[in-house]
Protein backbone atom coordinates (compact mmCIF):
# COMPACT_ATOMS: atom_id res chain seq x y z
CA UNK A 1 0.00 0.00 0.00
CA UNK A 2 2.76 2.45 0.94
CA UNK A 3 4.52 1.99 -2.41
CA UNK A 4 1.31 2.82 -4.27
CA UNK A 5 0.87 5.93 -2.12
CA UNK A 6 4.44 7.06 -2.76
CA UNK A 7 3.92 6.63 -6.51
CA UNK A 8 0.66 8.61 -6.35
CA UNK A 9 2.36 11.45 -4.46
CA UNK A 10 5.26 11.51 -6.92
CA UNK A 11 2.84 11.71 -9.86
CA UNK A 12 0.86 14.43 -8.05
CA UNK A 13 4.01 16.55 -7.65
CA UNK A 14 4.99 15.97 -11.30
CA UNK A 15 1.59 17.18 -12.49
CA UNK A 16 1.75 20.18 -10.16
CA UNK A 17 4.98 21.28 -11.85
CA UNK A 18 3.57 20.73 -15.34
CA UNK A 19 0.47 22.79 -14.57
CA UNK A 20 2.68 25.85 -14.02
CA UNK A 21 4.51 25.30 -17.34
CA UNK A 22 3.57 27.93 -19.95
CA UNK A 23 3.69 25.36 -22.77
CA UNK A 24 1.18 23.13 -20.96
CA UNK A 25 -1.07 26.07 -20.07
CA UNK A 26 -1.23 27.08 -23.73
CA UNK A 27 -2.25 23.54 -24.75
CA UNK A 28 -5.83 23.49 -23.47
CA UNK A 29 -6.41 19.80 -24.15
CA UNK A 30 -3.29 18.69 -22.27
CA UNK A 31 -3.97 21.18 -19.47
CA UNK A 32 -7.55 19.90 -19.06
CA UNK A 33 -6.40 16.25 -18.87
CA UNK A 34 -3.65 17.03 -16.35
CA UNK A 35 -5.97 19.14 -14.20
CA UNK A 36 -8.52 16.31 -14.14
CA UNK A 37 -5.83 13.83 -13.04
CA UNK A 38 -4.52 16.32 -10.46
CA UNK A 39 -7.97 16.77 -8.94
CA UNK A 40 -8.46 13.01 -8.88
CA UNK A 41 -5.19 12.45 -6.99
CA UNK A 42 -5.65 15.33 -4.52
CA UNK A 43 -7.85 13.55 -1.92
CA UNK A 44 -5.57 10.49 -1.90
CA UNK A 45 -2.38 12.52 -1.51
CA UNK A 46 -3.90 14.72 1.21
CA UNK A 47 -4.98 11.63 3.15
CA UNK A 48 -1.53 10.05 2.72
CA UNK A 49 0.12 13.20 4.06
CA UNK A 50 -2.24 13.19 7.04
CA UNK A 51 -1.25 9.56 7.65
CA UNK A 52 2.49 10.39 7.45
CA UNK A 53 2.13 13.33 9.84
CA UNK A 54 0.31 11.10 12.34
CA UNK A 55 3.11 8.51 12.05
CA UNK A 56 5.71 11.18 12.83
CA UNK A 57 3.71 12.39 15.85
CA UNK A 58 3.26 8.79 17.01
CA UNK A 59 7.03 8.19 16.86
CA UNK A 60 7.69 11.45 18.76
CA UNK A 61 5.15 10.53 21.44
CA UNK A 62 6.65 7.06 21.87
CA UNK A 63 10.11 8.59 22.28
CA UNK A 64 8.77 11.11 24.82
CA UNK A 65 7.16 8.29 26.81
CA UNK A 66 10.45 6.42 26.95
CA UNK A 67 12.32 9.53 28.09
CA UNK A 68 9.69 11.00 30.45
CA UNK A 69 10.90 9.07 33.45
CA UNK A 70 9.16 10.31 36.58
CA UNK A 71 7.90 13.55 34.98
CA UNK A 72 4.18 12.95 35.38
CA UNK A 73 3.05 16.01 33.38
CA UNK A 74 5.34 15.20 30.43
CA UNK A 75 4.24 11.58 30.52
CA UNK A 76 0.52 12.49 30.43
CA UNK A 77 1.08 14.86 27.50
CA UNK A 78 3.07 12.22 25.62
CA UNK A 79 0.42 9.57 26.31
CA UNK A 80 -2.33 11.87 24.97
CA UNK A 81 -0.37 12.51 21.74
CA UNK A 82 0.43 8.79 21.48
CA UNK A 83 -3.26 7.80 21.71
CA UNK A 84 -4.49 10.52 19.34
CA UNK A 85 -1.88 9.83 16.64
CA UNK A 86 -2.45 6.04 16.94
CA UNK A 87 -6.19 6.59 16.32
CA UNK A 88 -5.48 8.85 13.32
CA UNK A 89 -3.14 6.23 11.83
CA UNK A 90 -5.81 3.53 12.21
CA UNK A 91 -8.52 5.74 10.65
CA UNK A 92 -6.32 6.91 7.77
CA UNK A 93 -5.20 3.34 7.05
CA UNK A 94 -8.79 2.18 6.55
CA UNK A 95 -9.67 5.26 4.47
CA UNK A 96 -6.58 4.84 2.29
CA UNK A 97 -7.42 1.17 1.66
CA UNK A 98 -10.82 2.25 0.35
CA UNK A 99 -9.36 5.10 -1.73
CA UNK A 100 -6.88 2.70 -3.37
CA UNK A 101 -9.62 0.35 -4.54
CA UNK A 102 -9.82 0.15 -8.37
CA UNK A 103 -12.03 2.96 -9.62
CA UNK A 104 -15.04 2.28 -11.81
CA UNK A 105 -13.84 3.54 -15.23
CA UNK A 106 -17.29 5.01 -15.86
CA UNK A 107 -17.39 7.11 -12.65
CA UNK A 108 -16.39 10.36 -14.35
CA UNK A 109 -18.89 9.96 -17.19
CA UNK A 110 -22.08 11.88 -17.73
CA UNK A 111 -25.29 9.85 -17.40
CA UNK A 112 -28.53 9.18 -19.18
CA UNK A 113 -31.40 8.40 -16.82
CA UNK A 114 -34.57 6.63 -17.91
CA UNK A 115 -37.61 6.81 -15.64
CA UNK A 116 -40.67 4.66 -16.37
CA UNK A 117 -43.99 4.50 -14.55
CA UNK A 118 -44.68 0.97 -13.26
CA UNK A 119 -47.62 -0.35 -11.28
CA UNK A 120 -50.13 2.26 -10.17
CA UNK A 121 -51.46 3.89 -13.32
CA UNK A 122 -51.63 7.68 -13.27
CA UNK A 123 -50.22 7.87 -9.73
CA UNK A 124 -47.08 6.04 -10.92
CA UNK A 125 -46.78 8.49 -13.81
CA UNK A 126 -47.09 11.44 -11.40
CA UNK A 127 -44.38 9.96 -9.19
CA UNK A 128 -42.16 9.48 -12.25
CA UNK A 129 -42.43 13.25 -12.67
CA UNK A 130 -41.60 13.72 -8.97
CA UNK A 131 -38.41 11.67 -9.37
CA UNK A 132 -37.49 13.57 -12.55
CA UNK A 133 -37.87 16.82 -10.59
CA UNK A 134 -35.79 15.41 -7.71
CA UNK A 135 -32.87 14.41 -9.95
CA UNK A 136 -32.92 17.70 -11.87
CA UNK A 137 -32.93 19.68 -8.61
CA UNK A 138 -30.03 17.57 -7.33
CA UNK A 139 -28.14 18.20 -10.58
CA UNK A 140 -28.86 21.93 -10.39
CA UNK A 141 -27.46 22.05 -6.84
CA UNK A 142 -24.26 20.38 -8.15
CA UNK A 143 -23.97 22.83 -11.01
CA UNK A 144 -24.61 20.09 -13.58
CA UNK A 145 -26.47 20.46 -16.87
CA UNK A 146 -29.73 18.57 -17.47
CA UNK A 147 -31.34 18.02 -20.87
CA UNK A 148 -34.44 16.01 -21.78
CA UNK A 149 -33.86 13.40 -24.50
CA UNK A 150 -37.35 11.94 -24.85
CA UNK A 151 -40.62 11.97 -22.89
CA UNK A 152 -44.12 10.57 -22.95
CA UNK A 153 -46.22 12.86 -20.73
CA UNK A 154 -49.73 12.19 -19.42
CA UNK A 155 -52.63 14.63 -19.32
CA UNK A 156 -52.38 15.10 -15.53
CA UNK A 157 -48.73 16.16 -15.62
CA UNK A 158 -47.05 12.81 -15.10
CA UNK A 159 -44.77 10.79 -17.34
CA UNK A 160 -45.30 7.29 -18.66
CA UNK A 161 -41.59 7.51 -19.36
CA UNK A 162 -38.90 10.16 -19.62
CA UNK A 163 -35.23 10.00 -20.59
CA UNK A 164 -32.77 12.80 -19.83
CA UNK A 165 -29.05 13.41 -19.69
CA UNK A 166 -27.04 14.91 -16.84
CA UNK A 167 -23.62 16.37 -17.63
CA UNK A 168 -21.18 17.04 -14.79
CA UNK A 169 -18.00 15.86 -13.08
CA UNK A 170 -18.61 12.53 -11.37
CA UNK A 171 -22.30 12.37 -12.31
CA UNK A 172 -22.23 8.59 -12.81
CA UNK A 173 -20.27 8.04 -9.57
CA UNK A 174 -23.03 9.79 -7.64
CA UNK A 175 -26.10 8.50 -9.48
CA UNK A 176 -25.23 4.93 -10.50
CA UNK A 177 -26.86 3.47 -7.38
CA UNK A 178 -30.30 4.77 -8.46
CA UNK A 179 -31.01 1.94 -10.91
CA UNK A 180 -33.91 -0.16 -9.66
CA UNK A 181 -37.54 -0.07 -8.59
CA UNK A 182 -38.62 2.92 -6.49
CA UNK A 183 -41.81 2.43 -4.47
CA UNK A 184 -44.05 5.31 -3.36
CA UNK A 185 -46.75 5.20 -0.69
CA UNK A 186 -49.03 8.25 -0.60
CA UNK A 187 -52.57 9.48 -1.09
CA UNK A 188 -52.89 10.14 -4.84
CA UNK A 189 -54.18 13.46 -6.10
CA UNK A 190 -56.70 11.40 -8.07
CA UNK A 191 -57.99 9.58 -4.94
CA UNK A 192 -61.15 11.13 -3.55
CA UNK A 193 -61.39 8.75 -0.54
CA UNK A 194 -57.98 9.69 0.87
CA UNK A 195 -56.66 6.14 0.80
CA UNK A 196 -52.93 5.48 0.63
CA UNK A 197 -51.86 3.85 -2.62
CA UNK A 198 -48.62 2.01 -3.35
CA UNK A 199 -47.12 2.57 -6.80
CA UNK A 200 -43.79 1.84 -8.44
CA UNK A 201 -41.44 3.58 -10.83
CA UNK A 202 -38.40 2.04 -12.53
CA UNK A 203 -35.16 4.02 -12.87
CA UNK A 204 -32.22 3.06 -15.09
CA UNK A 205 -28.96 5.02 -14.88
CA UNK A 206 -26.63 4.52 -17.84
CA UNK A 207 -23.09 5.89 -18.22
CA UNK A 208 -23.14 8.06 -21.31
CA UNK A 209 -21.08 6.40 -24.04
CA UNK A 210 -18.87 8.06 -26.60
CA UNK A 211 -18.30 6.88 -30.15
CA UNK A 212 -14.94 5.38 -29.12
CA UNK A 213 -16.71 3.12 -26.61
CA UNK A 214 -18.73 1.25 -29.18
CA UNK A 215 -18.69 0.80 -32.96
CA UNK A 216 -21.85 1.28 -35.02
CA UNK A 217 -22.02 0.38 -38.69
CA UNK A 218 -24.22 3.01 -40.43
CA UNK A 219 -25.63 0.22 -42.62
CA UNK A 220 -27.10 -1.38 -39.48
CA UNK A 221 -29.31 1.62 -38.76
CA UNK A 222 -32.87 2.30 -39.87
CA UNK A 223 -34.17 5.86 -39.49
CA UNK A 224 -37.85 6.74 -39.16
CA UNK A 225 -39.31 10.23 -38.85
CA UNK A 226 -42.67 11.18 -37.41
CA UNK A 227 -44.56 14.16 -36.02
CA UNK A 228 -43.95 14.77 -32.35
CA UNK A 229 -46.82 15.40 -29.96
CA UNK A 230 -47.31 15.88 -26.24
CA UNK A 231 -50.05 14.96 -23.80
CA UNK A 232 -53.55 15.52 -25.06
CA UNK A 233 -52.34 16.58 -28.47
CA UNK A 234 -50.37 19.57 -27.17
CA UNK A 235 -47.13 20.80 -28.77
CA UNK A 236 -47.95 19.13 -32.06
CA UNK A 237 -45.31 19.64 -34.76
CA UNK A 238 -46.56 20.13 -38.30
CA UNK A 239 -43.26 18.79 -39.64
CA UNK A 240 -41.83 15.34 -39.06
CA UNK A 241 -39.02 16.47 -36.75
CA UNK A 242 -39.21 13.53 -34.32
CA UNK A 243 -36.79 10.71 -35.03
CA UNK A 244 -36.69 6.98 -34.31
CA UNK A 245 -33.52 4.95 -34.86
CA UNK A 246 -33.52 1.16 -34.99
CA UNK A 247 -30.26 -0.76 -34.58
CA UNK A 248 -31.13 -3.81 -36.65
CA UNK A 249 -28.57 -6.33 -35.29
CA UNK A 250 -29.76 -5.91 -31.69
CA UNK A 251 -33.30 -4.59 -32.21
CA UNK A 252 -32.47 -1.60 -29.99
CA UNK A 253 -34.86 1.32 -30.60
CA UNK A 254 -34.30 4.92 -29.51
CA UNK A 255 -36.50 7.95 -30.06
CA UNK A 256 -36.24 11.70 -29.62
CA UNK A 257 -38.92 14.35 -30.18
CA UNK A 258 -37.88 17.09 -27.75
CA UNK A 259 -36.30 19.45 -30.30
CA UNK A 260 -37.97 21.25 -33.19
CA UNK A 261 -34.99 20.44 -35.38
CA UNK A 262 -34.78 16.94 -36.85
CA UNK A 263 -30.96 17.20 -36.84
CA UNK A 264 -30.88 17.95 -33.11
CA UNK A 265 -33.28 15.10 -32.40
CA UNK A 266 -31.07 12.78 -34.46
CA UNK A 267 -27.95 13.83 -32.50
CA UNK A 268 -29.68 13.18 -29.17
CA UNK A 269 -31.08 9.84 -30.37
CA UNK A 270 -27.62 8.72 -31.55
CA UNK A 271 -26.15 9.64 -28.18
CA UNK A 272 -28.83 7.51 -26.53
CA UNK A 273 -28.15 4.63 -28.95
CA UNK A 274 -24.41 4.64 -28.23
CA UNK A 275 -25.19 4.61 -24.51
CA UNK A 276 -27.67 1.72 -24.74
CA UNK A 277 -25.32 -0.40 -26.85
CA UNK A 278 -22.44 0.37 -24.47
CA UNK A 279 -24.57 -0.70 -21.51
CA UNK A 280 -25.54 -3.92 -23.32
CA UNK A 281 -21.85 -4.57 -24.05
CA UNK A 282 -20.94 -4.13 -20.38
CA UNK A 283 -23.82 -6.35 -19.26
CA UNK A 284 -22.67 -9.06 -21.68
CA UNK A 285 -19.14 -8.84 -20.25
CA UNK A 286 -20.34 -9.16 -16.67
CA UNK A 287 -22.56 -12.10 -17.53
CA UNK A 288 -19.60 -13.76 -19.19
CA UNK A 289 -17.26 -13.35 -16.21
CA UNK A 290 -20.11 -14.02 -13.73
CA UNK A 291 -19.21 -11.03 -11.59
CA UNK A 292 -20.98 -7.86 -10.54
CA UNK A 293 -19.96 -4.70 -12.29
CA UNK A 294 -22.63 -2.26 -11.25
CA UNK A 295 -23.68 -1.86 -7.63
CA UNK A 296 -23.45 -2.76 -6.30
CA UNK A 297 -25.13 -2.50 -3.08
CA UNK A 298 -27.57 -5.39 -3.15
CA UNK A 299 -27.82 -7.31 -6.41
CA UNK A 300 -28.07 -4.27 -8.65
CA UNK A 301 -30.98 -5.95 -10.42
CA UNK A 302 -33.35 -3.38 -11.86
CA UNK A 303 -36.31 -5.53 -10.84
CA UNK A 304 -35.27 -5.20 -7.22
CA UNK A 305 -37.16 -2.75 -5.00
CA UNK A 306 -34.39 -0.46 -3.81
CA UNK A 307 -36.17 2.38 -2.03
CA UNK A 308 -39.54 3.31 -0.51
CA UNK A 309 -40.91 6.86 -0.28
CA UNK A 310 -43.62 6.99 2.40
CA UNK A 311 -45.31 10.40 2.28
CA UNK A 312 -47.69 10.04 5.27
CA UNK A 313 -44.69 9.37 7.53
CA UNK A 314 -42.31 11.70 5.63
CA UNK A 315 -39.99 8.69 5.43
CA UNK A 316 -37.49 7.54 2.82
CA UNK A 317 -35.98 4.07 3.26
CA UNK A 318 -33.18 2.57 1.19
CA UNK A 319 -33.62 -1.18 1.53
CA UNK A 320 -30.13 -2.13 0.28
CA UNK A 321 -28.35 -0.59 3.27
CA UNK A 322 -31.23 -0.41 5.77
CA UNK A 323 -31.09 3.39 5.96
CA UNK A 324 -34.23 5.30 6.96
CA UNK A 325 -34.50 9.10 7.09
CA UNK A 326 -37.49 11.19 8.09
CA UNK A 327 -36.55 13.94 5.63
CA UNK A 328 -38.68 13.05 2.65
CA UNK A 329 -39.53 16.62 1.66
CA UNK A 330 -35.86 17.67 1.62
CA UNK A 331 -34.95 14.51 -0.28
CA UNK A 332 -37.59 15.11 -2.94
CA UNK A 333 -36.26 18.67 -3.29
CA UNK A 334 -32.85 17.36 -4.31
CA UNK A 335 -31.06 17.13 -0.94
CA UNK A 336 -30.00 13.55 -1.58
CA UNK A 337 -26.31 13.34 -0.64
CA UNK A 338 -26.90 11.75 2.76
CA UNK A 339 -28.38 8.68 1.05
CA UNK A 340 -26.18 8.75 -2.07
CA UNK A 341 -22.98 9.01 0.00
CA UNK A 342 -24.10 6.23 2.35
CA UNK A 343 -24.63 3.96 -0.68
CA UNK A 344 -21.17 4.76 -2.03
CA UNK A 345 -19.56 4.06 1.37
CA UNK A 346 -21.42 0.74 1.69
CA UNK A 347 -20.34 -0.24 -1.82
CA UNK A 348 -16.68 0.56 -1.13
CA UNK A 349 -16.80 -1.31 2.19
CA UNK A 350 -18.26 -4.37 0.44
CA UNK A 351 -15.54 -4.25 -2.23
CA UNK A 352 -12.86 -3.86 0.44
CA UNK A 353 -14.21 -6.90 2.30
CA UNK A 354 -14.25 -8.83 -0.95
CA UNK A 355 -10.67 -7.87 -1.80
CA UNK A 356 -9.43 -9.14 1.56
CA UNK A 357 -11.10 -12.56 1.26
Amino acid sequence: MIEKLKEAEKRYEEISEKLSDAAVISDQEQYRKLMKEYKGLSPLVEKYREYRKAEEEFAEAREMLEESGTDKELREMAQLQYNESRDVIARCTEELKIMLLPKDPDDDKNVIIEIRAGAGGEEAALFANSLFRMYTMYAQDKGWKTETVNSNPTELGGYKEISFSIEGDGAYAKLKYESGVHRVQRVPETEAQGRIQTSTVTVAVLPEAEEVDVEINPADLEYQTYRSSGAGGQHINKTESAIRIIHKPTGTIVECQEERSQYKNKDKAMKMLYTKLYEAKLTEQTDRIAAERRVQVGTGDRSERIRTYNFPQSRVTDHRIGLTLYKLEQFMNGTCDEVFDALAIADRAAKLAGSSD
